[in-house]
């Protein structure tokens, strides 16, 4: 991989009315004004509603909150509360939470919650659908390369082999709530925990009658209806080379997720790169020549699911799998500078400034 000179965990900002002040960059809004739409900077329009945020760490990331509405105080406390709920629940830390009980079952039997077996379908479904690009069992060699524990190493390739030994979706066995997961083996919702979370979030809000709420997710946003005045929201897609934002989405009422080899990283004592996207059949960090993929899709855990499967599979199979599944849509950035877009956001996607001479590639359905 090439070696980069900045490190950017934020991967989107989004561009709003100056009336939704951002918090910090770590949770994927950017401070101030800096890239935002200066067409709408200056005072909230007329007859909107000033909005409630809140902002707060949990998931082990930063979650930037913004509502509209006569309730949206009491519906982003209500938020807060069931993102912290779920973060213990599908924890593989806490001991009281469901996944650390079936990682440390020891090959036995575990009784899930409704919630929970739920989370864990989706994952294992989506792991066979993605032939297994997703692959909600890596985390022993995420662990070995120190992605979990910020003690990053490059761990042996007879460590690796011996770890891929008990890597395997296909192994689990979910019958109902009750699942069985082998010794050994151990379970992880990084990749669609955050978006799972998003989705019940915005359900939370929606039943409390918001009808316009942008949710942060480190990185996951979450779009609850459109801004105020009836317009799409713009996120700016950050940079995948380095500052600033490569271009504005706009969007309404969806979700939109990126992953990029960008997002957590270090540099080896060899001194090439390694991100934390693991391919699951190698078992060292993918190195396909994708810079960044952005999924845009009604529902948050299918984007946060997506997002990684398609940066494992790659430039070619990324398009090949959409083609069979077109009801989502995507922005692939290369690290050579090309962009491939699905034809259905080619009209809600700008490139920014200095960026506008990047070849764009319109990905078709034939």
């Amino acid at each position: 991989m090439k070696r980069r000179l900045w490190v950017i965990p934020a991967l989107l900002c989004v561009l709003c009315m100056t009336a939704c002040s951002a918090a910090g960059t770590a949770s994927g809004v950017e401070n101030g004004h800096d890239g935002r739409d200066s067409s709408s900077a200056g005072n909230a329009e007329e007859g909107v509603q000033d909005p409630a945020e809140t902002d707060f760490f949990a998931m082990d990331t930063y979650m930037t909150f913004t509502a509209y509405g006569d309730r949206a105080r009491e519906a982003l406390t209500l938020a807060e509360e069931e993102i912290r709920r779920l973060e213990s629940e599908w924890s593989v830390t806490d001991e009281d939470g469901e996944i650390w009980k079936i990682n440390h079952s020891g090959g036995q039997p575990v009784t899930l919650s409704d919630e929970t077996a739920q989370i864990v379908r989706f994952a294992l479904d989506m792991a066979e659908e993605t032939d297994g690009a997703l692959e909600p069992t890596i985390y022993p060699v995420l662990t070995a390369w120190g992605f979990t524990t910020d003690e990053n190493r490059i761990p042996g390739g007879e460590e690796l082999r011996s770890l891929l030994e008990n890597v395997g979706y296909e192994k689990v066995e979910l019958n109902g709530n009750q699942i069985t997961l082998p010794a050994g083996m151990e379970l992880d919702l990084g990749a669609v925990g955050k978006g799972y979370a998003g989705d019940l979030t915005a359900e939370l809000l929606e039943e409390k009658g918001i009808t316009s709420a942008l949710l942060d997710i480190g990185g996951n946003v979450q779009a609850v209806g459109s801004r105020p005045d009836g317009t799409d929201w713009r996120l700016g897609l950050r940079n995948p080379y380095g500052e600033g934002s490569i271009g504005v989405l706009s969007v309404s009422d969806c979700a939109v997720v990126t992953s990029g080899d960008y997002e957590r990283y270090f540099i080896g004592e060899d001194g090439k790169e390694y991100g934390h996207i693991i391919d699951p059949e190698t078992g060292y960090p993918v190195d396909n020549g994708l810079a960044s993929v952005t999924i845009i899709t009604e529902e948050g855990k299918k984007g946060d699911a997506l997002s990684t499967s398609m940066f494992v599979k790659g430039l070619e199979q990324a398009q090949e799998y959409w083609r069979t599944h077109p009801d989502f849509d995507m922005i692939l950035i290369t690290e050579d500078g090309q962009i491939y877009l699905t034809e259905g956001v080619q009209d809600r996607f700008e490139l920014s400034g200095s960026f506008g001479n990047m070849e764009v590639h319109v990905i078709t359905a034939d």
